[in-house]
């Protein structure tokens, strides 16, 4: 599967409505395109979905590591993936779009904001070209993707000042249905604010599908991963609550076991399984109904009896005594681990995470070391006697200095793991491992 890669010159230029737009070309145009983020991500790759119906698949050496960023890229299926990349293309403190770029060796397509210029087009494309040097990453820069352009002497006017070796690939026009609301952490998810068919449609009207795909390329193949079944099944709680799972991790839990889906706000059963994963997504919009939930209450009675309980971000928030969201209202939760959560105004974390396991718990062994990442609004008060599975290398964690908060054979961190990392194994093994 031949792949490119949409980078923008910054953050907030237009990168997901020029990927959905790409997207709908290459569908229009006749080929089969496979969408996939840079970085760290659940949200935009719910756009993708939206538009596409596949699975969008998150890629970052630092979660996974190179060869999981291949294994990864390689669980896609279709003619041409269409990597969205993250901030702007060299912008990151240990991943960046142009690191995800060379480890696939794919060919960047530059996404730049042309509302007001259009010579400043071309300098912006050979600077962002150039700039690869003198960094030491190796980016095949191939051309531009003007976004909010105007059509006419404008989109002319771009298309030829850019230098040679640089490419139009289009241009996607300024209009208010291509804009995606977005809340504390970033857009609203694909399944509540896609964007309408037809603006859409009218995004993908002048980009050039063909061209695109023409210079798309295939990227090195991945090394095989081990997957032996283990005949166990794990519970992955699946709803608006908890909607922050990578697909890697559900088919990496499916290649080697059983997983059944359940929905805490729904009030599910929980189902009879081996473990259960709780991931991350936003419980504080609902809380009064998880609060409610008997979901919740049979996970706090079978955690006690020793099942193996994960809870991620807005899983630890749950699994936690009590939830306060932003107008000061305080919900009950699970009850399983030692701390009140309150929400904030302000992100409390944004950044790649490295953690070292401390003791033995179900998701890993002493010494194991795990990279995740996290972004979260909420922060965690917990008690004098409270326990933790990790010590923070990097990152913020629950306090500062430990992530992990450990009680009978539940882990609840700020931490998201991926998939590719082996992160999730442990659920699997009904064992710590390394």
């Amino acid at each position: 599967m031949n792949g490119v890669v949409l980078a923008g010159t910054a953050s907030g230029v237009g990168k997901t409505v020029a990927t959905l737009a790409v997207l709908r070309a290459l569908d229009e145009a006749g080929y089969d395109p496979q969408p996939a983020k840079a970085g760290p991500d659940y949200i935009d790759p719910s756009h993708h979905e939206a538009v596409t119906g596949k699975d969008s698949r998150s890629l970052d050496p630092w979660l996974a590591g190179e060869d999981g960023v291949r294994r990864t890229y390689w669980r896609g299926e279709g003619d041409v993936c269409v990597v969205e990349g993250m901030m702007g293309l060299y912008d990151g403190s240990e991943v960046s779009t142009a690191r995800v770029a060379a480890a696939l060796d794919l060919p960047v397509v530059l996404v730049v904001d042309a509302s007001a210029g259009m010579q400043s087009v071309g300098a912006t494309a050979l600077g962002f070209r150039r700039y690869a040097d003198e960094v030491g990453v190796d980016v095949d820069v191939v051309g531009v993707l003007a976004q909010r352009a105007h059509g006419g002497r404008h989109a002319e006017g771009i298309r030829e000042a850019l230098p040679d070796g640089l490419d139009y690939f289009g241009r996607v026009p300024p209009t208010d249905d291509l804009e995606i609301p977005d809340r504390h952490l970033g857009l609203e998810m694909g399944g509540e604010s896609a964007l309408s068919d037809d603006a859409v449609d009218a995004a993908a009207d002048d980009v050039r599908a063909e061209r695109l795909a023409a210079v798309a390329r295939e990227p090195p193949a991945a090394a095989p991963v081990e997957a032996e079944p283990t005949g166990r099944t794990v519970a992955v709680a699946d709803d608006a609550a908890f909607c922050f799972t990578y697909p890697t991790t559900v088919a990496r839990l499916r290649e080697r076991g059983t997983v059944e889906p359940f929905s805490p706000l729904a009030g599910d059963p929980l189902p009879d399984a081996d473990a259960v994963y709780l991931p991350g997504g936003y419980p504080e919009l609902h809380a009064a109904d998880l609060a409610a939930s008997p979901t919740l209450d049979a996970v706090a009675e079978r955690a006690a009896d020793g099942l193996p309980v994960y809870g991620e971000c807005g899983g630890l928030m749950a699994l936690s005594e009590s939830l306060t969201t932003t107008d000061g209202t305080t919900h009950g939760m699970a009850g399983v681990l030692p701390a009140a959560v309150e929400m904030r105004e302000r992100y409390q974390a944004l950044d790649h995470v490295e953690l070292t396991a401390t003791r033995e718990t179900a998701v890993a062994a002493e010494g194991d070391r795990r990279r995740g990442h996290e972004f979260h609004y909420s922060s965690a008060t917990v008690d004098g006697d409270a326990r933790f599975a990790f010590d923070v290398v990097r990152g913020e964690g629950i306090d500062g200095d430990h992530d992990g908060l450990t009680e009978y054979r539940t882990v609840g961190t700020y931490c998201h793991a991926h998939g590719a990392s082996g992160a999730f194994d442990g659920l699997l093994t009904g064992t710590a491992h390394r």
